[in-house]
């Protein structure tokens, strides 16, 4: 074959190769050894977990080749030569420009007027960089990933900057945060992280309420700087998560009987997402314009449809708040705290938030009651503090003082967890409760857990303009939880743990399966089939799949449980 016909092959062979090898993953090694370069590239180590894509992701792959590199392999050939922009001769991105601190060049291979050559800005951080290591590492150190480039945003322009760049050079890319992304996929092997944990800022209008923050805040920084004002949104109860994937998944925690989920008091957001061919732009979605994403975004998970800079919410007055914690040694008592609590709290008053965690050696409770005092918070768990007789302490105060003084230093937690969840819609029956009893006494570790926390009250109520969380119907929210581990820069597969505590919560899972029905999320379920149903529902995932394609038609935003566009 010869002429252009000749050279548009060639170039259709050396994309197709290219976007096999983008994520290929190298035979991991044994723990300890040093990672061996993937397969034409002489840019990344080889990662030491492997990315996989879902069929969809595949079947997108392929369809988008058609429309987007067969235009340019033909425009190549048709001059008389075979060229990829963008492409070093190992087959990835020239990111050669940022051995130097400041923005990184990018030539522009779509050859379009209207979007100009990208740069990467911010804080850029390489493979050969010394902070390369603690800056790819997340919470999850069962995960480890190799990006090609990390982009710490300064500002939403870098972000702008970022998605243009991996856009124009067909990078994959990932959108992180706090880094508490379970299953690690806010990371990826030579790939693109743009993360905006360092986009902090806090505007509060507090006769309006309303208080407009960076998508770089932890929960505990949302908390504490709220609390100073009196003010309060729900939050989990972890403080280094962060605010934005949080609130997008729906966000539970010790307030959401209250004032909702997290999501509910979500009224505006600036994302930055793809535009045209091959650039990126920012809108602004609220009641009022793009109204379709701010309910895409109240509960269908962080990175589906762009990348959040920044978030608006209403937000609530809280004076003070009674905290009760109570702990039972061993488990004899657990089918009467566990019972007592489901029929209690979530039919109690609005203002009274729950969670129990029950571990192999102890039973811990723990009650938040808004605006309360402390004998009024202890009479309305009564039914639960009255089993047995357990240590019971009981704290009034700031709302921000006390969620800062619960947190527990990350030195201090385990490395890897693996986690299930699930919701509840009928109270658990007698088996149910046995069950857990069972798994918790042989659980692999102490830091192992089922934790549930309480539903009804304001989760009931749907905000104004809808959201995608679907699970508002449920009496309690429940996961199962294997944690272990010691934090270091091995990765957690090499834990002799590992299988036993993957097996364990395998097993708990499917144990439980008669008595519950959903998932959330946030904490993703590998494995499970109808994902989709179990996360929004039928309906929901239908037009969360509407949503996409008209925000991010070419599925650039893509991981093993994304939402694809309805296209597909």
């Amino acid at each position: 074959m010869t002429g252009s016909a000749g050279l548009l092959l060639q170039a259709v062979v050396i994309v197709l190769n290219w976007r096999v090898g983008k994520h290929r993953t190298a035979t991991p090694l044994a723990c300890g050894g040093q990672p061996q370069g993937l397969p034409g590239s002489g840019q990344i180590r080889a990662p030491l977990a492997a990315y996989r894509r879902s069929p969809i992701e595949r079947i997108w792959t392929l369809s988008d080749f058609s429309r987007r590199y067969l235009l340019r392999a033909s425009a190549a050939a048709g001059v008389g030569a075979v060229v990829v922009p963008g492409l070093t001769a190992a087959g990835a991105p020239d990111i050669a420009a940022a051995s130097t601190p400041g923005p990184m060049a990018a030539s522009d291979p779509s050859g379009r007027p209207g979007c100009p050559p990208a740069k990467l800005t911010g804080h850029i951080v390489r493979p050969d960089d010394a902070s390369y290591t603690d800056d790819r590492i997340g919470y999850d150190q069962l995960f480890s990933h190799y990006p090609l480039v990390i982009v710490f945003a300064q500002e939403t322009q870098d972000v702008v900057n970022a998605l243009t760049w991996a856009r124009q050079h067909n990078v994959a890319l990932r959108v992180r945060s706090g880094r508490h992304a379970l299953e690690g996929w806010s990371n990826v092997d030579n790939g693109i992280v743009i993360d905006v944990s360092q986009l902090k800022s806090v505007q509060i209008d507090t006769d309006a309420r309303i208080a407009t923050v960076g998508a770089g805040l932890t929960q505990l920084e949302a908390v504490t700087t709220l609390a100073k004002q009196n003010l309060a949104v729900t939050t989990g109860s972890e403080g280094s998560v962060g605010l934005v994937g949080a609130t997008v998944g729906g966000g539970l925690g010790p307030l959401n009987r209250w004032l909702g989920m997290a999501c509910d008091s979500l009224i505006g957001t600036e994302v930055v997402v793809p535009s045209g061919h091959d650039c990126a732009k920012v809108i602004r979605a609220d009641l009022n314009d793009h109204s379709d994403l701010l309910w895409a975004l109240r509960g269908a998970g962080n990175g589906n449809f762009g990348i959040v800079t920044q978030l608006t919410y209403k937000v609530h007055s809280l004076k003070r708040l009674a905290y009760v914690q109570a702990t039972w040694d061993g488990l004899g008592d657990l089918h009467g705290i566990f019972d007592a609590w489901q029929r209690t709290v979530p039919f109690a008053d609005n203002r009274l938030g729950s969670e129990v965690e029950i571990h192999k050696s102890q039973i811990l409770l723990f009650g938040w009651l808004a605006e309360g005092s402390a004998a009024e918070a202890k009479e309305m768990l009564a039914p639960i503090l009255s089993v047995g007789t357990p240590d019971v302490t009981v704290q009034v105060g700031n709302w921000g003082d006390i969620f800062a003084g619960s947190q527990v230093p990350r030195a201090q937690e385990p490395a890897n967890v693996k986690f299930f969840s699930e919701f509840a819609k009928q109270l658990f029956p007698k088996k149910a409760i046995d069950v857990i009893g069972d798994f918790m006494r042989n659980a692999p570790t102490e830091d192992s857990n089922y934790f549930v926390d309480a539903f009804g009250g304001a989760i009931k109520r749907e905000p104004r303009g809808g959201s995608a969380f679907v699970h508002r119907d449920a009496i309690f929210y429940g996961e199962i939880g294997a944690a272990w581990g010691t934090p270091s820069t091995t990765p957690g597969v090499c834990d002799p743990l590992t299988s036993t505590c993957q097996a364990w919560t395998a097993e708990f899972s499917q144990a439980m399966r008669p008595y519950v029905d959903g998932a959330y999320v946030n904490v993703p379920n590998v494995g499970m089939q109808e994902w989709e149903t179990a996360y929004w529902g039928r309906h929901n995932f239908e037009r969360l799949r509407k949503i996409k394609a008209k925000y991010d038609p070419y599925n650039v935003f893509q991981y093993e449980q994304s939402i694809p566009p309805a296209s597909l």
